[in-house]
């Protein structure tokens, strides 16, 4: 075991979990195989990289991650409304479902309906994780150069 510390251009090997502010679990990797990522590859994002940098292997944390600091906070202007000929008549559309839009650069774009009322369904292009409260889990098991092969 080595203490070289998570900075850019480091490999990191490590369990997270991901909980919402009442325990709920969103995603976690202590009941599984650890997480490998580079710091900088865009597989975790920036925000939740700086909580790790600075930290050695064998060292285990617990974050508050505020919205603004996990996916932002909940945009009223992502919530849309569209007419249900908008969609393919055999679409089944009802709370819950998640419907795919291409976006101006033709980019996927999920939305979530939120309500179908009459002739409108109205889809929330939010992330689904905005305006929450995070709780960051974090045990680093292992911090290496990157571009090193095992």
């Amino acid at each position: 075991m080595n203490n070289l510390p998570v900075d850019k251009g480091t490999k990191v090997t490590l369990h997270f979990a991901l909980k919402f502010d009442d325990g709920q679990v969103v995603d976690t990797t202590f009941d599984r195989e650890p997480a490998t990522l580079e710091i900088g590859d865009d597989n975790l994002p920036e925000n939740f990289e700086a909580y790790l940098m600075g930290m050695v292997a064998g060292d285990k944390a617990s974050y508050q991650v505020p919205p603004e600091k996990a996916f932002g906070q909940a945009n009223p202007n992502n919530i849309q409304t569209f007419k249900r000929s908008e969609f393919g008549p055999d679409m089944v559309l009802e709370p819950g479902v998640v419907v795919s839009f291409a976006d101006a650069r033709q980019a996927e774009l999920p939305g979530v309906v939120v309500r179908v009322e009459g002739d409108q369904v109205t889809v929330d292009f939010n992330h689904p994780l905005a305006g929450r409260t995070l709780t960051f889990d974090v045990e680093i098991i292992d911090v290496e150069p990157a571009g090193q092969a095992h």
